[in-house]
């Protein structure tokens, strides 16, 4: 367990301080304590502690399909004693039930509904429609969403939740997951729902009109979405609240 809290601290802080630090900006400017806050796809919790934290006396609910993932996070909270946060071993997606979600073999971060190419694993997993997991007097505050491709189903599964309660959301969308579920579609969807969007580019938030996907994410190499300028990451606010285009701190 001390190693698994070292590990976990060391990513919490490279989130916070480096590798996420514009999309933690933004969902730190955002909650507030006593919201209620989601982090779908969680993996291994980059996000987890700052979130947990910002809720305060309100409540992070995890969700994390990988069975060893999510056993690994809940035994974290129990150990950090983040009496706030529930760890629900569960996909989203826009219905409930089951779905098969495949692992690639030796990259756990990329586990997907959606079935990949390449080597992977195939484990069944309970699946959850966001609208009907929360109650509908319950506000939910702020989504992130991480799941590889399959965003425009979580989304479609929380439209009550995106109408009625207008959450800030930050979301990973890449074109090369080559799914029905690509960008556009999303950055679509939203836009009817009356969000306006941005991306992220290094530790910039900029207007997501100016986003394009032949540049900002150019699949050029080995391991490309790892090179420099290539940007996944978008926030989204409903149009009545403005989007702070600065590189802060």
């Amino acid at each position: 367990m001390l190693d698994q809290l070292g590990h976990f601290a060391v990513r919490t802080l490279r989130a916070r301080y480096r590798d996420q630090r514009a999309e933690l900006r933004a969902l730190r400017h955002h909650i507030r304590s006593g919201d209620v806050v989601c982090d779908i796809g969680a993996n291994k919790g980059s996000y987890l502690y700052w979130l947990a934290r910002w809720c305060g006396d309100g409540r992070l609910v995890v969700f994390e399909p990988q069975p060893s993932l999510a056993g690994r996070l809940s035994e974290l909270c129990a150990t950090l004693r983040l009496r706030n946060v529930v760890v629900e071993p569960k996909a989203v997606y826009s219905t409930d039930g089951e779905l098969e979600l495949f692992v690639p073999n030796g990259h756990q971060p990329g586990a997907s509904l959606l079935c990949p190419t390449g080597d992977f694993s195939r484990v069944r997993v309970p699946t959850v429609k966001l609208d009907n997991y929360f109650d509908e007097q319950i506000r939910i505050s702020a989504l992130k969403i991480d799941v590889e491709g399959a965003e425009f189903g979580v989304l479609k599964g929380a439209e009550r939740i995106l109408r009625q309660h207008r959450p800030l959301i930050v979301v990973e969308c890449e074109d090369r997951h080559q799914s029905p579920d690509s960008d556009y579609r999303v950055f679509s969807y939203l836009r009817s729902l009356g969000y306006r969007g941005s991306f992220i580019n290094g530790n910039q938030v900029l207007p997501i009109e100016s986003f394009d996907v032949s540049v900002h994410q150019r699949q050029d190499g080995e391991w490309f979405w790892k090179q420099a300028g290539y940007c996944n990451n978008f926030i989204f606010e409903p149009a009545a609240q403005s989007i702070t285009v600065t590189q802060g701190k």
